[in-house]
């Protein structure tokens, strides 16, 4: 299922890292806020190098086109969702030019 989303960079959380039994992890989430008659503001995790992807796009400036994978999890009885980054497109890139691009996630356990 691939999912693409569309808006600018509205505000960037702090970095987040940590240590799990599969090494090192680092995660950074962005709001995106849409472009539409109602926007919507979506909190997107980033994991690992996927971090670089958002470098020198200013708050507030240029469209981007996110890529999102979804994934629920359960613990103690409550779910979470994490709407979770695989690829980031400027307005006006095209998929396949070799910059950004990659595979969806297949794997969620990174940092859990």
């Amino acid at each position: 299922m691939a999912l693409d989303i569309t808006g600018k960079i509205v505000q960037v959380l702090d970095l987040q890292t940590g240590a799990s039994a599969r090494g090192d992890w680092k995660r950074q989430e962005f709001i995106l806020e849409t472009e539409e008659q109602y926007p919507r503001k979506i909190c997107i995790s980033l994991w690992g190098d996927r971090i670089n992807d958002i470098a020198g796009i200013q708050i507030g400036g240029e469209l981007i086109t996110v890529s999102i994978a979804l994934e629920s999890k359960e613990f103690n009885g409550r779910w979470y969702t994490e709407v979770r980054g695989w690829r980031i497109l400027r307005a006006g890139q095209v998929v396949g030019t070799g910059q950004n691009q990659s595979v969806p996630p297949n794997s969620f356990n990174e940092g859990f």
